[in-house]
């Protein structure tokens, strides 16, 4: 395989994920939705053709065979570094040492995302269209990043999480030298109102199925 999908995960453990959704939702109900997004996530990515995928994961070593369990077909993998750019930099560098072409990393906040973005990606990365493949989310950051090559100094000194991520990220790019191509906007799913905003625009039940039955629960918000 020339291709490798890197996930960034947790594990669905209470107060550890989706925790600006408690309140409303309790730590519980967080890690639930937090669970159905996960495998929503994987089981999105596993239709995606002519990639390998590796998990690469937060928390303590002994989640490594929980994730297994999930997807026993993908290599899983400790985040290491002090920061996003770190861990997204030492990730990037450990596909690329493996011998893969062409390397993507996505979250499993957008686990509606359609999957061609991501052959998207990997096409104009193998036919050099460009060094680096953004998928841009609504709120200033990126659901997708993609290379060629590994490129420390484009993750470094990023404002994370932040308005200004994606800008600074294209910033970084420029004077890098590096030609950057932008996929189609989405939106992650970090606030009530992006929850209400899947529930109310999905009209295909079989995008984040998990999720959406979450959602559409009496109970939900």
């Amino acid at each position: 395989m020339l291709n490798a999908l890197l996930i960034f995960a947790k594990w669905p453990e209470p107060g550890r994920v989706k925790t600006r959704l408690s309140p409303p939702l309790s730590s519980h109900e967080a890690a639930e939705l937090y669970r159905c997004m996960l495998l929503d996530t994987l089981a999105s990515t596993n239709a995606v053709a002519g990639i390998n995928r590796m998990i690469f994961f937060s928390g303590g070593p002994e989640r490594s065979a929980d994730f297994r369990l999930l997807a026993p077909d993908a290599e899983v993998v400790m985040q290491d570094g002090e920061n996003l750019g770190e861990r997204l930099s030492n990730a990037f560098a450990k596909a690329f040492s493996l011998g893969y072409r062409s390397v993507a990393v996505i979250g499993t906040d957008s686990p509606h995302m359609p999957v061609e973005r991501i052959e998207e990606a990997f096409t104009v990365l193998n036919e050099k269209k460009a060094d680096v493949v953004f998928g841009p989310s609504e709120d200033g950051g990126y659901y997708l990043i993609a290379l060629n090559d590994p490129q420390p100094e484009l993750l470094r000194d990023i404002p994370w999480s932040s308005p200004e991520t994606l800008a600074r990220s294209l910033e970084k790019a420029e004077d890098t030298g590096l030609k950057a191509k932008l996929l189609a906007s989405g939106f992650d799913l970090d606030t009530v109102r992006d929850l209400h905003r899947l529930r109310d625009e999905s009209a295909q039940p079989v995008i984040a199925p998990r999720t959406l039955s979450f959602l559409n629960r009496p109970d939900a918000i």
